[in-house]
């Protein structure tokens, strides 16, 4: 099919920007809101998106935890922050 490896190469290279961007040394993932009411949930996320604007949503995960006959499901919304640079030592204040 004409395009195909094209396609294949861009999904491979959107695929490892991912992968650096959300290193684990890169960052951590905090957790904005856990619940075990999937309808809590929802609504949680519902008015996330319609009331903060700040919210990278490229830089959520959305998680689902399978609950068992022991425990409930959980459902939880985490962000990915990013680890603060050192500052440059080359670029010190001026004196």
């Amino acid at each position: 099919m004409p395009g195909q490896g094209k396609r294949r190469r861009r999904r491979q290279d959107d695929a490892r920007r991912t992968a650096a961007r959300f290193a684990p040394d890169a960052g951590r993932w905090e957790v904005l809101f856990e619940t075990q009411d999937e309808v809590a949930w929802r609504a949680h996320i519902r008015d996330l998106r319609a009331t903060d604007r700040q919210i990278d949503w490229t830089a959520v995960r959305m998680d689902t935890f399978c609950g068992r006959l022991i425990q409930p499901t959980t459902y939880r919304l985490s962000v990915f922050v990013p680890t603060p640079k050192p500052p440059d030592p080359g670029r010190g204040s001026a004196a």
